[in-house]
């Protein structure tokens, strides 16, 4: 059997990096077993959902790597959808039901009082013909009900316990009692449907064997599997992975902005290390950044994750981008580089890559290279006699052991009180990259007026 999987965003608002783990496991699952990756959009919210999401999503997923074999859009297969009501509706799995909500907030809280489990009592079922005409001739509009399997012959309305089961990949051994549940709503009464409903339509028209979700959707798995069975369809496996918080433990909200791919993207992270930790957060994989979504691809392992919600910490996540860019080969950022005007080349990137932990930092460096740095001059009289013993050019990195041997022996200073001034008059800086890296790249003219105190 071919591995097919799809993720399925709502275009409502951006991706974060709980949608990304989603997205990543699905993707690597795929490509691990040669599959096939779908990018289904879930935009049956028309209100919410927006064309501008839509490309911001596709945009976000291609930067990650995370490209798909097709592309759908829920909107697009209404009349599909259509059809497939219809046919649920005449075996009378779908019925039409005429509460407001008021109605139905009121009938749980006496069900509570009563000490009854809240769950819809299927009155809907009870009316006759004429009193549903009734209802509509008031301006009623129905929705629409799902009728669960979960009652005997000679009691048509009253549920009992009926456990649905299955292996899910993740948590394994799985079961929901839908005796337990409402009848899901599929339909409302404007008539739009619901993720529910639409979610395995999808599924089933578009071949997908494997559906990997959040654990938030467990329940909602019970009651999919009977409507893929009312269908006449076999459901797909299921996995259920854990759900992130954040470094305290504490449930990681949607509304914070600055964990969206487009806000990871602007703050400098890579995207492979944003996909390492996402793959492999909560799994019995070191967290580590890796070059290649085929190199992770290869360490999927669904059964190892954790059950417990994995931690997100932006600090680790910080730490990866930085050890990631520390091993990145030039040609993997010369094109990056020299957008942003750095032209120093792999001398340079190799010069200042063990001390960046983005992008950024590179561009940074660059500027105390070759635009004009005021210099910290600690002791005036020690640098203007470094400067008078500056060897004449050419310079190639020898430069730095050669010039600071003759200082040393000239002034009598070494280890801090010989290095520590230099750097200061040099860069302005307290730390960064080997002097013995930066010296040839600042050259001689340069050199010289920093030590002198002047800003070159």
């Amino acid at each position: 059997m071919s591995v097919v999987v799809r993720f399925a965003p709502s275009p409502t608002g951006r991706l974060h990096i709980g949608n990304v783990r989603t997205a990543v496991l699905n993707w690597l699952y795929a490509r691990k077993h040669g599959g096939t990756f779908i990018l289904r959009l879930d935009d049956t919210d028309r209100q919410r959902s927006t064309d501008e999401l839509a490309a911001a999503i596709r945009e976000d997923l291609t930067w990650l790597g995370l490209t798909w074999a097709r592309g759908e859009r829920q909107s697009a297969r209404t009349a599909r959808y259509d059809e497939i009501a219809g046919e649920l509706k005449r075996a009378g799995r779908l019925y039409p039901c005429y509460e407001t909500a008021d109605e139905l907030d009121r009938r749980r809280k006496r069900q509570l009082a009563r000490g009854s489990p809240p769950i819809y009592d299927r009155a809907a079922l009870k009316l006759t013909e004429e009193e549903r005409g009734k209802l509509e001739a008031e301006g009623r509009r129905p929705y629409w009900r799902f009728r669960l399997a979960n009652t005997e012959p000679g009691e048509p309305l009253e549920p009992l316990p009926t456990l649905v089961s299955w292996v899910d990949l993740v948590r394994r051994d799985q079961s929901v009692d839908v005796g337990s549940l409402s009848d899901p709503v599929l339909i409302r009464a404007d008539g739009t449907f619901l993720y529910t409903f639409t979610s395995v339509v999808d599924d089933i028209e578009f071949g997908v064997t494997h559906v990997i979700r959040g654990e938030d959707h467990v329940t909602n798995t019970g009651v999919q599997i009977q409507l893929f069975e009312a269908l006449g369809a076999e459901p797909p496996a299921f996995g259920h992975h854990s759900l992130l918080v954040d470094a305290t433990g504490q449930a990681l909200s949607k509304r914070l902005g600055h964990l969206s791919v487009a806000a990871l993207r602007d703050a400098g992270f890579e995207p492979m290390a944003i996909v390492s930790q996402a793959a492999l957060l909560g799994t019995s994989e070191a967290i580590e950044p890796h070059r290649s979504l085929d190199e992770l691809a290869a360490l999927v392992d669904l059964e190892s994750i954790s059950r417990a919600p994995a931690r997100f910490d932006e600090a680790e996540l910080r730490s990866l981008n930085a050890r990631l860019l520390h091993s990145t080969p030039y040609r993997a950022v010369a094109d990056r580089l020299e957008a942003r005007g750095v032209t120093g080349g792999e001398a340079f990137w190799l010069a200042v890559r063990g001390n960046v932990t983005r992008i950024g930092n590179a561009v940074e460096w660059w500027a105390v290279i070759s635009q004009p740095v005021r210099p910290v001059i600690e002791d005036q009289q020690f640098c203007a006699r470094a400067a008078e013993l500056l060897p004449p050019p050419p310079w190639d990195e020898s430069v730095w052991e050669t010039w600071t041997a003759a200082v040393s022996a000239d002034t009598g200073r070494k280890g801090r009180a010989l290095f520590h001034p230099l750097r200061l008059a040099l860069t302005g800086r307290e730390q960064g990259p080997e002097l013995k890296a930066l010296l040839p790249l600042i050259g001689p003219g340069r050199a010289a007026a920093r030590l002198k105190g002047e800003t070159a």
